[in-house]
């Protein structure tokens, strides 16, 4: 069963007017907006950059500006898997003019999500501290499936419908699937293929061969063949293509003439057949073919031509949402009174049952890690407390590989595990917490010149050493006060002896902390 192309797509993009930045165009609905009312989303992709802004006012999501750069950062990967400086300095002239258009919007109302090519950079670091300073924003990077997640959120909102859908994202260099019904994405799977890695790996001199076309859809099809079962075609009823080449290939097809957008076989045979009869991508003439899209068009056609084959879609129909719009739609989420739709409570509560947590437990300590956080920092960061929280609520997840070094497997475990609404950027910021939650501070030493993450951690610690026992508090817990670099935890006068135990952890916690020379800790 398949639908019709949505007529107002056709409308929804804004007049275009010329891009201050040299990338393709900005388009504008919008002026004047109060920079406290905007919202802006960064998708820092393989392939292009996009910088989005809107307005939302209910459901209504109006957008303000777009702008998008062809960057191929992805292309920049050289075969040690190091981001080359050229690659680098293209993305970072790119983020210094979006971090220019950026002033006045509300910090908390931006956020910048990197992909696969940053997924797979093994530099990435160094790009990242050096793109965070011209951007002025942090920048996560995202996990394949939060990545699909996130572009059916977009799709989702900009397109409703209750049909079971299937969606497809074609990026640079990776292509993510999701099967979804309504606004929940029931399946969400990312795999390593995209037009930019597929074009460099089998068009890299910019000829066509049929030969070359052919070993190129092996591949696409060998990275997909997992997913066959997955997305069969009786799990859904309509097939919708979000992002850059889906969005490149019908406006080929439409300016053609050869569909009103949609995309088919028969379609994509035609494209590949005009390939092959030009040889090169120089002398490639296709109507609707922007030179930005013409290095990465062949790969991308063969990555749409098995998925089409193999999945037996008859016509994927191109969406309006997008990555970009699914990041702002989960950032407004996220900063909901008490965090109340946040994606990431749900992962933490799904991960506690999976991993057989022990709840109370897990409650006793985040209890009291937020009660000593708020008397270390009197007016906590919303989103510094919740990651000691989910911390505090994870910090035994390793308990059911082994209880031996459980911290150790803990921090593995967060670090390396799909939950949904996190970035790796955070997960490794939890990872590291579960790992310092006891023993010794050496293992974190580069993490503790973060002052923030430092504060988590005291507090985090102290929590696991003052809920040791297992059980409910009967007495009032300790206060612990701070004076620069001296803490002080002041101990009720009614603990008795039954606290020794206590005493002696806390007596060993001040010792491992004064070995960093980062703090002091005394015991009154």
């Amino acid at each position: 069963m398949t639908t019709r192309p949505d007529p107002s797509s056709r409308r929804w993009a804004a007049p275009r007017r010329m891009n201050p930045l040299g990338g393709q165009a900005v388009q504008s609905t919008a002026s004047g907006a109060p920079g406290s009312q905007i919202w802006a989303s960064i998708d820092i992709g393989s392939n292009s950059f996009r910088l989005e802004l809107a307005r939302l006012a209910g459901e209504r999501y109006q957008r303000v500006s777009y702008i998008k750069e062809s960057v191929r950062l992805g292309a920049g990967l050289d075969d040690q898997g190091m981001l080359t400086e050229e690659a680098m300095q293209r993305g970072l002239n790119c983020l210094k003019g979006f971090g220019e258009q950026l002033v006045g919007i509300a910090p908390e109302r931006i956020r910048a999500v990197a992909t696969q090519t940053l997924r797979e950079a093994r530099n990435r670091n160094a790009f990242l501290a050096r793109a965070q300073a011209v951007l002025g924003h942090p920048i996560e990077v995202i996990a394949g499936r939060e990545e699909a997640r996130l572009i059916y959120a977009g799709v989702a909102r900009l397109q409703p419908s209750d049909k079971p859908r299937l969606v497809i994202d074609i990026g640079g260099r990776s292509t993510e699937m999701i099967l979804g019904r309504g606004q929940k994405p029931l399946l969400a799977e990312s795999f390593g293929v995209g037009s930019v890695g597929l074009s460099v790996r089998f068009f890299a001199d910019g000829r066509y061969s049929a030969e070359a076309f052919r070993a190129a859809q092996v591949a696409a099809g060998a990275e997909l063949e997992e997913a066959l079962t997955l997305f069969r075609p009786e799990l859904w009823k309509e097939a919708l293509g979000s992002s850059g080449t889906v969005g490149a290939v019908s406006q080929i097809l439409a300016a053609s003439g050869k569909t009103d957008g949609r995309i088919t076989p028969d379609a994509l045979r035609w494209c590949i057949a005009q390939c092959l009869e030009a040889g090169s991508q120089d002398k490639l003439q296709m109507p609707g073919l922007k030179d930005d899209r013409r290095p990465v068009v062949a790969g991308g056609l063969c990555i749409l031509y098995t998925l089409l084959s193999q999945f037996g879609i008859q016509e994927l129909l191109p969406t309006k949402g997008a990555l970009r719009q699914g990041v702002i739609f989960d950032l407004v989420e996220r900063l909901q009174p008490s965090g109340a739709r946040d994606p990431r409570a749900d992962s933490v509560s799904e991960l506690q049952e999976r991993f057989a947590v022990d709840r109370p437990q897990a409650d006793r300590v985040a209890s009291q890690a937020e009660l000593l956080y708020r008397q270390l920092t009197p007016k906590p960061s919303p989103e510094l407390l919740r990651e000691l929280t989910w911390a505090a609520a994870l910090h035994e997840v390793g308990m059911l590989v082994s209880h031996h070094d459980h911290h150790r497997h803990s921090a593995y475990v967060i670090a390396h595990v799909d939950a949904a609404g996190f970035s790796t950027n955070q997960l490794q910021r939890l990872s590291g917490l579960a790992l310092g939650q006891r023993g010794g501070l050496r293992k974190l030493e580069a993490q503790l010149h973060d002052a923030s993450l430092l504060d988590q951690l005291v507090a985090l610690r102290l929590a696991v050493i003052l809920c040791h026992a297992r059980s409910p508090e009967t007495v009032a817990p300790p206060k612990l006060e701070r004076e620069g670099k001296q803490l002080t935890l002041l101990c009720p006068k009614n603990w008795s002896v039954e606290q020794a135990r206590t005493r002696f952890l806390l007596k060993e916690e001040a010792e491992a902390w004064a070995r960093t020379g980062l703090l002091t800790l005394s015991i009154s």
